[in-house]
């Protein structure tokens, strides 16, 4: 849940410590000389913290200001959501799929982000794990041919095949 922005009148303060549109402080000042100023200027004086006594609030647009908080939102959305991405691989891949997976990971890898590798094992393909690990390390191969690469996770049996984590050294 967003935190409630205060603007103008709705800031409930007697001294504020004031940021000039610059993003230089002025100083600390009643709260009507702050938004006479903040009038003067033609901007919404807006309160970025309640934390400190006396709250800071700075002059600036508040649709400015608005788009500037949820950019940053997203920016924080975005590093917390993807930082491993997989790539999955079969049993019976041919080789030119192999070599179009290794470009999605190698564009992953440049990036910055991990790749998890994954090989799906069914049925009786389970019975020949030597097989799936010999197809693992061919895409590993076409793989450091093109981009230095760092084992982060070792291949790992899992219930449903195969899996490890790589990185970009």
């Amino acid at each position: 849940m967003p935190k409630r922005i205060f603007i103008n009148n709705q800031i409930k303060a007697d001294k504020v410590r004031l940021i000039g549109p610059d993003g230089k402080q002025l100083g600390i000042f009643n709260l009507e000389e702050a938004l006479k100023r903040s009038r003067q200027a033609g901007l919404d004086l807006i309160k970025i913290t309640e934390k400190v006594q006396p709250p800071v609030c700075k002059m600036m647009d508040y649709g400015k200001y608005l788009y500037q908080q949820s950019k940053k939102e997203k920016k924080q959305r975005r590093v917390q959501a993807g930082e491993l991405k997989n790539i999955r691989l079969t049993f019976n891949i041919s080789e030119h799929d192999m070599t179009t997976r290794v470009k999605t990971a190698e564009k992953f890898l440049t990036k910055g982000y991990k790749v998890r590798i994954e090989l799906v094992l069914k049925g009786r393909q389970k019975a020949h794990p030597d097989f799936a690990k010999q197809k693992l390390n061919q895409f590993l191969e076409f793989l450091q041919k093109s981009i230095p690469i760092k084992v982060e996770r070792e291949l790992k049996k899992q219930p449903r095949g195969f899996n490890m984590i790589i990185s970009k050294t």
